[in-house]
């Protein structure tokens, strides 16, 4: 089951890494953690929901652990589209300066986040043809930023697993 579930989010890797892009100008990153990583970043999850009292981090730290792999998809240095559209708050692109905020660098190109989230539909289609069971998590890319798994300014994470019942819904927490 390892094995398969691991070239499962290759195929998704291929999917995110080949999925359309606003005008083909290519910003998204991709990264498959194995399981041992998978393992390290489950810990750090849980270790972060108990040092800032945020259960979510906890739960989803735990399913984190208990998955085989997890597929890591952001974007880096992505500059404005141009099309000065107003969609991330500014008048035009040239006011768009990204800093370091809470969990993410922001605000982003509303275009290049759009990016990414066409590469995770994409690549969680490709999960559902191989009925691996995954959930698109915002607090694994979290952590995988402050545990330096990844250098990406904006990331969200999927764990990768497949037991008789899918772990990721109808959690507690």
């Amino acid at each position: 089951m390892q094995e398969a579930i691991k070239q499962v989010a290759h195929f998704m890797a291929i999917a995110a890494r080949t999925a359309p892009k606003t005008k083909g100008e290519d910003f998204v990153t991709v990264r498959v953690l194995d399981k041992e990583e998978t393992q390290k970043l489950g810990e750090a999850m849980i270790n972060y929901g108990k040092e800032k009292g945020i259960a979510g981090f906890v739960r989803d730290g735990q399913n984190v652990k208990d998955s085989e792999a997890v597929l890591l998809l952001g974007i880096k240095d992505a500059t404005p589209a141009g099309l000065n559209c107003g969609a991330c708050g500014f008048s035009s692109c040239s006011e768009l300066q990204p800093k370091e905020m809470k969990d993410f660098k922001g605000p982003q190109c509303i275009l290049r986040a759009l990016d990414l989230g066409i590469a995770l539909g994409s690549a969680v289609k490709t999960a559902s043809i191989f009925n691996v069971d995954n959930r698109i998590m915002y607090r694994i890319g979290v952590v995988a930023r402050l545990s330096r798994m990844c250098d990406d300014d904006l990331v969200m994470g999927i764990p990768l697993s497949a037991y008789g019942k899918n772990i990721y819904f109808d959690r507690k927490g």
